[in-house]
């Protein structure tokens, strides 16, 4: 039995990752999703350390539907990678909120193959990161031969509350059919201060207002989830430690 090698930096998923806590995990088992034809299936996956490390690979047959979120958070190293391959007329949802502080490092390694005409893909991930923490995300979309009318989009934010955090992100497009529609953005920042100014000016503590402005932050990544409410209770708890 053969056993996997221990990634190095060299291997670009893993750039930035942890590997010395990645070492005692090593080698991850491979989580098999299978949605058939037209059928639709959802999954929440929140960070635990029971489970830091899962790496999920996902296919869709034509015209299935999958939704996944995702809460990284409140581990000292949590990394999810997923391979996603998507059939005619299949499409997947990738709503994702990490929350580091202290040192923590944080991942999400994305995999998303449009194998096949007229799928739709959208992702969307958001990361608030305090003290000496690093997010990551590294998201690929490839669109091969043939799949004609693909539409794709990744959606990347990081929100950086202490000039000391880290942010890494590279959305990538890999595209070999003509008529497609595929898009990425990506933005790292801090908060607002003329917005957190104004909201001291109408009363609003500062600790409270910066609570405001990353919980409507952090909502885009939950919205329309089965689970909506859950996750983003858990997610407003884990800002309250971080704030």
């Amino acid at each position: 039995m053969t056993v996997l090698a221990l990634p190095s930096r060299r291997d670009e998923d893993f750039r930035y990752a942890d590997l010395e806590a990645l070492a005692p995990l090593w080698p991850v088992a491979v989580e098999t999703i299978a949605v058939a034809a037209g059928e639709t299936g959802a999954l929440t996956i929140v960070a635990s350390a029971e489970a830091p490390v899962r790496s999920l690979s996902i296919v869709l047959e034509a015209g299935a539907r999958f939704d996944l979120r995702i809460l990284n958070a409140r581990v000292a190293y949590g990394r999810i990678a997923l391979s996603v391959s998507l059939g005619e007329g299949a499409d997947f949802m990738l709503g994702a909120a990490q929350l580091g502080g202290a040192s923590e490092t944080l991942e999400i390694v994305t995999t998303v193959t449009h194998a096949a005409p007229n799928a739709t893909s959208r992702q969307t991930i958001r990361s608030v990161l305090a003290g000496h923490a690093t997010g990551t995300y590294l998201g690929k979309v490839a669109v091969a031969r043939g799949a004609d009318g693909t539409d794709a989009a990744q959606s990347v934010r990081a929100m950086l509350l202490d000039r000391t955090a880290t942010a890494n992100a590279k959305p990538e497009l890999e595209i070999y059919a003509d008529d497609v529609k595929c898009a990425h953005g990506c933005a790292i920042g801090e908060l607002d201060a003329q917005a957190l100014f104004y909201m001291a000016s109408r009363g609003i503590p500062p600790g409270e207002a910066k609570r405001l402005m990353l919980q409507a932050f952090i909502a885009e990544a939950f919205v329309g989830a089965a689970d909506e409410e859950a996750l983003t209770s858990a997610a407003l708890a884990r800002l309250e430690v971080l704030v």
